[in-house]
């Protein structure tokens, strides 16, 4: 019971997920149709990139780079801010989940030792700062990499929808990042890596080329998926048992639920009546109760309207600790720590989430 319990904190949406499609074959029993409900380009790009980017995250590159820009701090507020921006430009490549990954740690480490007391701060603000850069490209997150699939976006199409929500949220996070305090502050990166194979790191960038050039369709993901595969099973193995199978897994019980309340004809046509129109709202509120990919992947079966499901999805990230899943890492990183207080952050996460929100809801519905 124990390990089932775990199993069901760590991975909640995987468990929900599998027992909603479990239930839906009920209504439409499993066949060889079921195969048809699946993404696999989809699956096989999202793989890759999470495979490239752990190998290229295990040679210290995003380390490395981070404590380099540190060096430039002098106060509070430019740490702040530099570690915040860390989170927003890198989540646009490597993705939200693997930028906090990532750059939580490491602002919880450079303000221990810099001895502020603004870590749930600004822990909060690299989270909405990796969910709201995240947005610009295809890559950036796993809704968008899915939107960008299922509907045939082409690339000048979603940096227009986009582009003008990066840019106000940028404004957005500066203005608040800068409301931090401006006290002097010195301190050192000890213990840093050093980039030794510099080959290999070069090797695993034109990987990630390699798979923007699928996701943009100049590369068959099917030969994206060989060449990742290969490449990282032959010069890093063991970074393949990093890549989250749960997520992806995920994505196949909502492929399933997707497909099968899809052959209902009576659901689909009531759901889609009351969500047509709607868009931009369902989006933004289920994502506050299922977190913004199942929202991205349910939605898509009820509408064509592909703009408001993007802005809608990545805005949604905003709000509830699971609006985003990786709302929740920060979360669970920042909870670990030595000293950590759950109740404060949650409770600067929520203000801070629910204003930001606010105004990107509102900008969102008069910009589109």
């Amino acid at each position: 019971m124990d390990k089932i319990i775990r199993i069901l904190k760590k991975d909640t949406v995987l468990v929900v997920s599998g027992l909603i499609a479990l239930a839906t074959s009920f209504v439409i029993p499993p066949s060889l149709e079921y195969f048809s409900y699946i993404d696999f380009k989809v699956l096989a790009v999202l793989f890759s990139l999470m495979a490239v980017i752990a190998a290229i995250r295990e040679m210290g590159v995003f380390e490395v780079v981070a404590g380099s820009l540190l060096k430039w701090t002098g106060s509070v507020r430019s740490m702040s801010l530099a570690l915040v921006m860390l989170a927003f430009f890198s989540s646009m490549l490597i993705t939200n989940d693997v930028a906090l990954i990532t750059f939580v740690p490491l602002a919880i480490e450079v303000l221990r030792r810099a001895g502020k007391g603004n870590l749930i701060f600004v822990v909060t603000m690299q989270t909405i700062a990796a969910n709201l850069g995240s947005m610009l490209t295809p890559i950036g997150n796993p809704q968008n990499l899915y939107l960008y699939s299922r509907f045939g976006v082409s690339a000048v199409e979603f940096f227009s929808i986009s582009i003008p929500l990066v840019i106000v949220s940028f404004i957005l996070v500066t203005g608040l990042t800068l409301t931090s305090g401006n006290d002097t502050v010195s301190f050192e990166l000890t213990n840093m890596r050093i980039l030794e194979d510099k080959r290999r790191i070069a090797f695993y960038i034109i990987l990630f080329i390699v798979c923007l050039l699928s996701v943009f369709g100049f590369v068959d993901h099917i030969v994206m998926l060989a060449a990742v595969t290969a490449g990282i099973a032959l010069t890093s193995g063991g970074v393949l048992k990093k890549v989250d199978y749960a997520l992806l897994l995920t994505f196949v019980f909502f492929f399933i639920i997707v497909g099968n309340v899809g052959r209902m004809g009576a659901v689909v046509e009531s759901l889609g009546s009351l969500i047509r129109g709607r868009e931009l709202f369902s989006s933004v509120v289920l994502s506050q109760v299922i977190s913004n990919v199942p929202a991205a992947i349910m939605l898509s079966s009820f509408t064509e309207n592909y703009r408001m499901l993007i802005a809608g999805t990545n805005i949604g990230g905003l709000g509830t600790l699971v609006a985003s899943l990786a709302s929740l890492i920060s979360y669970k990183l920042y909870s670990r720590s030595e000293g950590a207080k759950p109740f404060a952050y949650l409770k600067k996460f929520s203000l801070l989430n629910a204003a930001a929100l606010s105004i990107l809801s509102i900008f969102a519905v008069f910009w589109f």
